[in-house]
């Protein structure tokens, strides 16, 4: 039986990427961690309940319950959440690579680990042929890309230290 699931087709990575960068309007840059976590939280909102918050976050918690979290389905029932997300790096970084390969991001994201656009006018033409996201992926992207990047990536109290996605016990 094949069996498909978003979190492994590409074309839909870059779907989500575009979608991400198009909305994160700074003109800064994202760190490739923190647009790898928005991704996944993004094609998993469910989980977004279980980043752990501070007890000043309340509001951001009841949010998330009334915004983003609904039924759970079945198919996607995820055991561990930090495997899932090392199984899609490869389709996140060859999203990332083709966006650059596209002139829509900066190349140099390697090597700086920060993405920044350089043609909003080609990012917006892409997003232009796109579908729209439902209004839970809509709610859940908007909360990313703004509580979300106002914390740290790094350190005790970090994103990565939050979502316990990728290892932040060695980081500065």
């Amino acid at each position: 039986m094949i069996i498909y699931h978003q979190a492994f087709d590409l074309y839909h990575t870059v779907y989500r990427m575009v979608q991400l960068l198009s909305y994160f309007k700074r003109k800064d840059y994202v760190e490739l961690d923190r647009l790898r976590i928005w991704d996944y939280y993004l094609l998993f909102p469910n989980k977004i309940s279980n980043i752990t918050l501070k007890r000043e976050e309340k509001d951001i918690k009841a949010l998330i319950k009334n915004l983003i979290v609904r039924d759970s389905n079945p198919y996607e029932e995820i055991q561990d959440d930090r495997k899932m997300f090392e199984k899609i790096k490869p389709y996140q970084l060859t999203a990332i690579k083709s966006l650059a390969s596209y002139g829509i991001i900066n190349k140099d994201y390697l090597g700086t680990n920060r993405i920044t656009t350089i043609s909003t006018e080609k990012l917006e033409e892409y997003l232009s042929k796109l579908e729209l996201l439902s209004p839970q992926e809509g709610n859940a992207m908007k909360l990313l890309t703004s509580h979300f990047y106002q914390m740290s990536l790094y350190g005790a109290g970090g994103l990565k230290e939050r979502t316990k996605l990728l290892e932040s016990k060695y980081d500065a």
